[in-house]
């Protein structure tokens, strides 16, 4: 077990106990950030998806900016612009927001297509061009985008190709009873938020580690076989199962199969193994196949839905 494990899963930890009953959207950043990707996350409000983001960049002495998208943002709010100093005589390029390492970019179906497009271009290229010259972006980049699925008037719906851009699209939900009523007393101050075992010190060259480690998790052809079935059984459902037959009018991309990759990697990692099972495909197939699937009007009528296509995929893709 490495020392750079170790401290990533302090850091999920510490994380897990100080954000309270979202276990599953920490577990997912940090996926998504260990795999080089972006994160879509839809939740109600006052689900700590801003704590979340905000709180992992502190952890791993990362720079943090926060983006709240609105119909009037430009793509210059969020690239940058070029401002002419006149004492100079010339134009000087000011960094926006994008320029950090982890950019929460919230409610970004409230801003129109050109301002999503010039974020989700950076999310793709890892660079800004402005004004003929390209500015890359830090090494360690990662988005966590955020929607409201309780409210759509005065929203602007990102277009299928543009969510395949998102390594995952995470959704979260209201916590229990039990986490409810601790949330009440860490609020009160009748209990206290809890403290790592040891002062975390991770720096971003830390997180660059565990990525390298993570490449190196192996997966045996037979297991690869099987990720790669799951990917063509998106397209022809109706193969493997057939009361999916007309369900799926787009399946998912060649996109998904290396983010299914790497994502698998990554959770065997977190793991303590050093190989893929079909479990840690499973464990990341909803999240990074949700949004990559594209539903037939038949199927929409009849109230299914992509996480009804993958969990009947799941049970009838044969495992290696």
């Amino acid at each position: 077990m490495s020392e750079t494990r170790d401290m990533i899963i302090g850091l999920q930890k510490f994380m897990n106990a100080k954000i309270l009953g979202q276990k599953d959207l920490v577990d997912k950043l940090i996926i998504t950030m260990l795999a080089d990707g972006n994160a879509l996350v839809e939740g109600a409000p006052g689900l700590a998806k801003t704590k979340a983001i905000k709180t992992l960049a502190s952890l791993i002495k990362a720079e943090y900016n926060r983006i709240q998208f609105t119909p009037d943002l430009l793509p210059s709010d969020i690239t940058g612009s070029e401002i002419y100093i006149a004492s100079e005589g010339k134009f000087e390029f000011r960094k926006g927001p994008i320029f950090a390492n982890l950019v929460l970019a919230d409610e970004i179906n409230r801003a129109p297509a050109k301002v999503q497009s010039a974020l989700l271009e950076a999310m793709a290229e890892r660079q800004v061009s402005v004004g003929g010259r390209r500015y890359e972006l830090p090494k360690l980049f990662m988005v966590m985008a955020t929607q409201n699925p309780i409210e759509h008037e005065g929203t602007y719906n990102l277009p299928e190709a543009q969510l395949d851009r998102f390594l995952m699209y995470i959704k979260i939900d209201q916590p229990d009873a039990e986490t409810e009523k601790k949330i009440l007393k860490l609020v009160r101050g009748e209990i206290s938020a809890t403290k790592p075992d040891a002062p975390l010190e991770i720096s971003v060259d830390d997180i660059m580690k565990a990525r390298d480690e993570t490449l190196n998790v192996h997966m045996s052809e037979k297991v690869e076989e099987y990720l790669v079935q799951l990917i063509m059984a998106t397209r022809h459902p109706e193969k493997y199962n057939s009361a999916l037959k007309g369900s799926v009018a787009y399946g998912a991309s060649p996109r998904a199969t290396i983010a299914l990759d790497r994502c698998a990697k990554v959770n065997a990692w977190l793991q303590g193994k050093n190989f893929v099972t079909p479990e840690d495909i499973h464990a990341v197939a909803y999240d990074v196949l949700r949004h990559r699937i594209i539903l037939s009007f038949e199927a929409q009528a009849e109230g299914i839905n992509t996480d009804d296509v993958i969990a009947s995929l799941l049970k009838v893709v044969p495992l290696p």
